[in-house]
């Protein structure tokens, strides 16, 4: 059998469980098994089916047994902000709502009529997000109060698939920071701030860090597989991950693109000024307390849904051949308009925009997708301009990292608006950063910077 460690990277759309271990200084990755996500009705909430998320990465881990792998470890990465709560038998009393449900309408006003915004971003250095955890969690307390009371564990998600694996309970600290509950100087659960707004501080578990080992899996588990193996704390939020495999990052831009695009700089100090208050970025926590000082843009959400809405007849390179032939077709519209996060219509809210922008309106899928990404293009430009004025520094290029790396056009387009190099890859940069902290909480790596250079030399890298 081949010796390996397991990354299991979740995202909205789909999940991937990939094998990963060094061969001769190279770092090498091999698919094992991918399933789909999706967000489903329940309880009259958008819902993530974490059951079904959780019997995947069972017959993931099975998939790579039977593909003669033996894993030492698995790590475990998701996207952010969402949550469980538990009660005192451990069974969930709430189900896996997605950020992109509209319960949380009006509720980030309210807090901030009582919470001073400046105060907040002081403390926390998170941007202000309609879905972050703290107005999820006052949403569900405004609304289901029993659940509230009935709660013993607040889990996020990637937490409570690994208490699944291994009966542990802690909230990882790259997935805590996204919540807005975390104090940038204690780097822990801000109290006095859970206490100002009435949340009950026993739920909250012990913050852990990347690298930390939670064990081996359960008996039952090990019963159901012939096999055990340890539980490693990665970054668990996906862009934590992701960040970790960009290869060069002293005078780099990170673009990390996926359904969101993460557009930023690694810092190993915050940046919660009054400036960046003012732009909405955010200081989210990274491996070894760095901080990723990034904006969240819309993203490749939006030709998501698109697609989903030309019933999938129209794939992803197929929207990008049909927007290059459009030359003539300019409209631009304000990707982070909270219009496009979960509208019912994606097509008809773009349509929309254009129109009351007094631009012409798309009508064709070229049209639309031309939109779309030329729209993703000038957020960036404009983003890179924001961040370089915000750090005090110019940046010699613009590394983008994660699936949306493969729209060669778009990093053309980036290249062009901000006359910077821009490189791209690797693609699968989130399991490569998952797998990189097994790595090193393994001593099989002796430092980031190693791993960083092994991941430089492994996976192949273009300049635009």
């Amino acid at each position: 059998m081949i010796n390996c460690h397991l990354a299991v990277d979740i995202g909205a759309s789909s999940g991937r469980l990939m094998a990963g271990f060094l061969d001769q200084e190279k770092l090498v990755l091999k698919e094992i098994y991918r399933f789909n996500n999706q967000m489903i009705r329940q309880a009259g909430y958008l819902c993530w089916d974490i059951d079904f998320l959780f019997q995947s990465i069972k017959a993931g881990v099975k998939a790579a047994i039977e593909a003669n792998y033996r894993p030492e470890s698995l790590a475990i990465d998701t996207w952010a902000v969402d949550f469980v709560l538990l009660n005192e038998d451990d069974e969930r009393v709430t189900p896996a709502v997605a950020y992109r449900d509209r319960r949380t309408d009006g509720v980030m006003e309210q807090v901030l009529a009582e919470v001073d915004r400046d105060s907040l971003y002081n403390r926390t250095g998170i941007q202000f997000q309609p879905f972050n955890t703290i107005y999820q969690l006052k949403a569900l307390q405004a609304q289901q109060p029993e659940l509230i009371e009935q709660a013993k564990t607040f889990l996020m998600l990637p937490d409570y698939l690994n208490f699944l694996l291994t009966g542990q309970k802690v909230n990882e600290y790259t997935n805590a920071t996204s919540t807005q509950l975390i104090n940038l100087e204690t780097r822990d659960w801000d109290f006095a701030l859970l206490n100002r707004l009435d949340l009950p501080l026993q739920i909250f578990q012990p913050i852990a860090l990347p690298k930390k080992n939670l064990g081996p899996i359960k008996a039952s588990l090990i019963a159901e597989w012939g096999i055990s193996f340890d539980v490693i704390l990665p970054a668990t939020h996906d862009t934590g991950s992701a960040i970790i495999a960009v290869p060069e990052q002293e005078d780099t831009i990170y673009l990390s693109s996926g359904t969101w695009s993460l557009m930023g700089i690694e810092t190993m100090q915050p940046i919660n000024s009054a400036q960046a208050l003012a732009r909405n970025f955010t200081n989210e926590g990274g491996l070894d307390y760095r901080y990723r000082f990034l904006k969240n843009i819309m993203g490749l959400w939006m030709i998501q849904e698109v697609k989903r809405l030309y019933n999938d007849c129209y794939s992803f390179s197929s929207f990008v051949d049909l927007a290059k032939r459009e030359h003539n077709f300019n409209s631009i519209v304000a990707v982070n308009d909270n219009r496009f996060l979960s509208p019912d219509n994606m097509i008809s809210q773009i349509q929309a925009a254009c129109r009351e922008s007094k631009q012409q309106v798309p009508e064709t899928p070229g049209q639309i997708a031309r939109t779309i990404f030329m729209s993703l293009a000038r957020s960036y430009e404009q983003t890179v301009q924001e961040i370089e004025q915000i750090a005090d520094k110019k940046y010699n290029s613009i590394h983008i990292i994660g699936g949306g790396s493969q729209n060669e056009w778009l990093n053309e387009l980036l290249a062009d608006y901000t006359g910077k190099a821009v490189y791209a890859g690797p693609i699968e940069a989130t399991a490569i950063g998952n797998l990189v902290v097994q790595l090193l909480a393994l001593n099989k790596v002796a430092s980031l910077d190693q791993a960083r250079r092994i991941i430089k030399d492994s996976f192949p890298i273009n300049k635009y």
